[in-house]
């Protein structure tokens, strides 16, 4: 009678472990679609059996084991932070190629040769009102176009600190999360797959948006630590970083005049942009500290926009004020000598502030087209050669009608492919990064994700032993009731 009792214990023992199991395996399914969640598995271990000690055998349960390789979910991490990188340098960079047209119809370079057109044109007729007025509204028409794109970096540029503002609440919020994740594993004992569900969907969102490196601690709770040197979150404590736009100290500025820069600080005000090369935020500050602050100037350069203008109305001036408006009239017997009118500047400019003079430049406010200096004075005069000498610049024959060894429009097409360059590879590294992405959470999948078709299998399983189980309870049910009825 009592092994009939011990083996119905072992049975119903045995009902209850299935009874879990099945509910192990119905939380995957549930959570197969939710962000971060792997398979979890109930231990099951065989009791020993041996009649002549009374052992009986069964099944118990363990402990729920997690399927987590953290290999592959830091390989995941890794392969989100590059692709961040090179996401966000495509997204703020791209805008910029509608602006940096390289065909000569639009934008500076068009605005460049319809000056050299109406140079040209002046110089066939240099007397002649309407072409000197065609000269003055194609010189219109050049500080315009200097003044448009430099709008549009000064725009982008606003934009990249708005973004960036964003992008470290966001890393806030996040790391909050880890930090309120740490909190509730400090009160409980054992694994939690909602937790750990939950952390390591932040980790994973957080890649995207830093570097961060993780470290696991003995009480549960997961360190955080940006760029691998950054204290993020420790313990229950949470180290919020900050963006800031400012003029760097370190180095000393050259330009400080310039466009300020964007920096991240961490808790304590210090400055740790360097440190942040890669993610989302390392790609907004390569585009923002680097592309454009090489367009459009920073503390420690002028900007090669700001350059190309300030060469050209420099060049432009100097060959204006080096002829004359009007000849020189000789004295007479009855009138005095009257000297040559000399040229005077086309462009002018604010030279206090190097970064800005594409932004300000324009035409003399007192120029008019009768004040154009047509006549070269040589020797030998030329009337029309000064015209003729602007109109050269197009096609330039000496180093003093060049920049950085090109002429003017070329030194922009030179700016433009090199911009061109840096989206190319970009997009380029973007389309790789994305395939490495997928290829590792495809292998974080296959490590350790819920695969719909083994947990119905698992389900099959499990229900079927629990069948076969509740079979054998009814059956020793059936047995003890029937000894007890022989017995009275």
């Amino acid at each position: 009678m009592s092994n009939l009792f011990a083996v119905l214990q072992t049975s119903v023992a045995a009902l209850d472990v299935f009874r879990d199991a099945l509910n192990v395996t119905s939380n995957n399914v549930t959570n197969a679609s939710t962000p971060g969640y792997v398979k979890q598995t109930l231990g099951l271990q065989a009791l020993p059996f041996n009649t002549n000690l009374g052992l009986v055998g069964g099944v118990a349960a363990t402990e729920v084991e997690s399927a987590r390789d953290v290999y592959a979910e830091r390989a995941v991490q890794v392969q989100t932070t590059s692709l961040g990188t090179a996401q966000q340098l495509v997204t703020t960079l791209s805008p910029l190629q509608n602006g940096f047209d390289i065909t000569g119809k639009s934008g500076i370079p068009g605005a460049l040769n319809s000056l050299y057109s109406a140079f040209s044109g002046w110089g066939t007729t240099p007397n002649d009102g309407s072409a000197r007025q065609s000269v003055m509204s194609a010189a219109q028409a050049v500080t315009e176009a200097f003044q448009q794109q430099s709008t549009v970096l000064d725009r982008a540029a606003a934009d990249a600190d708005t973004q960036l503002t964003g992008f470290v609440d966001q890393v806030n919020q996040l790391a909050a999360t880890i930090q309120q994740n740490n909190a509730q594993r400090q009160g409980q004992a054992g694994k939690d797959p909602a937790l750990d569900a939950s952390l390591y969907s932040a980790v994973e969102e957080l890649s995207s948006l830093v570097p961060v490196q993780t470290l696991q601690q003995s009480d549960g709770s997961t360190t955080v630590l940006l760029a691998g040197q950054i204290p993020l979150v420790v313990g229950d404590f949470h180290y919020k970083i900050s963006a800031n736009i400012a003029v760097p100290q370190t180095p000393a500025p050259t330009n400080p005049s310039g466009p300020p820069s964007a920096q991240i600080l961490d808790s304590s005000g210090r400055d740790v942009t360097s440190l942040i090369t890669q993610g989302q935020v390392g790609g907004l500050l390569q585009a923002r500290n680097g592309v454009l602050a090489q367009l459009r100037g920073d503390s420690q350069q002028q900007g090669q926009l700001n350059l190309l203008a300030k060469t050209f109305a420099d060049r432009i001036n100097a060959l204006l004020q080096s002829g004359n408006i009007t000849d020189a009239v000789p004295a007479t017997a009855t009138a005095a000598a009257i000297p040559a009118v000399p040229g005077v500047p086309l462009f002018s400019y604010d030279a206090s502030r190097p970064s800005s003079i594409a932004q300000s430049l324009s035409v003399s406010a007192t120029m008019t087209a009768d004040q154009l200096a047509a006549i070269d004075p040589g020797p030998p005069e030329v009337g029309n050669g000064i015209p003729l000498k602007l109109a050269n610049l197009s096609t330039p024959q000496s180093a003093a009608d060049e920049i950085d060894n090109v002429s003017y429009t070329q030194y922009f097409g030179n700016i433009a492919a090199s911009l061109g360059a840096v989206i190319s590879d970009a997009q380029s590294n973007q389309s790789t990064q994305q395939q490495l992405v997928t290829q590792a959470q495809d292998l974080r999948q296959q490590t350790s994700g819920v695969s719909l078709d083994a947990e119905a299998i698992k389900v099959l399983e499990f229900q079927r032993s629990y069948q076969a189980v509740s079979k054998m309870v009814t059956i020793l049910d059936n047995l003890t009731q029937t000894v007890v009825n022989m017995i009275q």
